[in-house]
């Protein structure tokens, strides 16, 4: 098989020019990659879009229950020069908007509660020392969320939360601010039909994103 491959170097280095994909995701997508200064414009945040960096839909593990350590994924953490962004997407399906209110799921808003805590309560003096930091933490969080434990040591969810922290708080030592957490809900509908609902949702900011010149039969060009 190799050899095979072998023999054709040019197909292989070609680049892919365009991609179209559908629905919620590849709209929470498109919007990190060509929308990033409407979020931004929301919050009064005059960091440069190329300046800022975005994880898209980091895992936190799906099996998040009650007594587990999982507590999902987010759909994206944009990380800017003032800010911290949590994020949740949703979008209208496609069809007109129908609802005049958005609530946010139990699940959805202790997601954004305990990435939070782990955000104000880790630094980098404890990088590639998660279990020191366990040892350390681990009776506030369970005072904190008595239904859940915190991220056991050598675990994926634990090597994922570690890498997503340690990233942004390097990024943030860079500069003099002290990280803002925004917890975002990003909404996405069609002008041209609808318009984006309310929420409901203590902490949440809606931004609302039309998509209705960008699509093309459905999809949406990345």
């Amino acid at each position: 098989m190799l050899k095979k491959l072998a023999q054709y170097p040019a197909k292989l280095s070609m680049t892919l020019g365009n991609i179209f994909a559908y629905a919620e995701d590849a709209l929470t997508l498109w919007a990190l990659k060509h929308r990033m200064n409407v979020i931004l414009r929301e919050f009064g945040d005059a960091t440069a879009p190329a300046d800022c960096f975005a994880f898209y839909r980091p895992s936190f593990g799906r099996r998040s229950g009650k007594g587990r350590a999982e507590f999902g994924e987010f759909d994206a953490i944009i990380v800017s020069s003032e800010n911290i962004y949590l994020i949740e997407g949703k979008w209208d399906g496609f069809s007109r908007n129908k609802r005049a209110l958005i609530t946010l799921r139990p699940e959805q808003k202790l997601r954004h509660h305990i990435f939070s805590w782990y955000i104000r309560h880790w630094n980098l003096k404890y990088a590639n020392g998660w279990e020191r930091f366990t040892e350390e933490y681990a009776d506030a969080f369970r005072s904190e969320f008595p239904d859940k434990k915190i991220a056991p040591p050598e675990s994926v969810l634990a090597k994922n939360i570690e890498y997503v922290l340690t990233t942004l708080k390097e990024y943030c030592s860079k500069s003099s601010y002290k990280p803002n957490i925004k917890n975002v809900l990003l909404f996405f509908y069609n002008g041209k039909r609808s318009g984006p609902p309310a929420i409901t949702g203590n902490g949440f900011t809606l931004v609302p994103i039309d998509y209705s010149q960008e699509v093309k039969s459905n999809f949406i060009q990345l």
